[in-house]
């Protein structure tokens, strides 16, 4: 369970980066997982806002900024995800949204890298994900995937039996 909501936290702090502009987000998946006891194990983060400016040809004036609700976490048992929001995990009272703000883009390969603050419980940590970024005919997709260490936030505490690693995975689309 606790690292569920890391992963959860770190998918909507991504989620917003892929978006082209404020609220223009046409059609998102945001999800996490983590082993709990060898089982892989996840859930998904509901509620995102993001400000993309996103240009592949420009990228040093490309800017993403996404806020994510703490309480959107979903796991498909809200027993888990109530536990999920108390303070030995994302303590939503206190600390109500995870935000993530782009410092930097590089081209890599066929794809791109962001370089993000992550910030989760006020404690910031500057993240890499790597991203694909493809033009539809109706708009953009952005599929990215990273790990984090949920202790790095405060997340959860120690465990035996909870992988301190989390993947996030996120695949966004945009209106043109």
């Amino acid at each position: 369970m606790k690292t569920f909501f890391s992963a959860i936290i770190l998918f909507v702090s991504t989620a917003g980066a892929f978006a082209q502009s404020a609220n223009d987000i046409t059609k998102s998946k945001i999800s996490f997982e983590l082993k709990n006891l060898g089982i892989k194990t996840g859930g998904t983060i509901d509620k995102v806002q993001a400000n993309v400016q996103f240009d592949p040809a420009q990228l040093a004036g490309s800017k993403i900024e996404a806020v994510a609700e703490a309480a959107s976490i979903n796991t498909d048992n809200s027993m888990r995800d109530n536990h999920l929001k108390n303070e030995d995990y994302f303590d939503v009272d206190k600390y109500p949204r995870i935000t993530m703000s782009s410092t930097s883009f590089r081209k890599k390969g066929n794809g791109f890298t962001g370089f993000f603050n992550l910030t989760i419980k006020d404690k910031t940590k500057l993240v890499e994900v790597p991203f694909t970024y493809t033009t539809l005919s109706n708009g953009h997709l952005f599929k990215g995937s990273f790990k984090i260490n949920r202790k790095d936030f405060g997340i959860g505490g120690n465990s035996m039996t909870m992988s301190d690693e989390v993947t996030v995975n996120i695949e966004a689309e945009t209106a043109k």
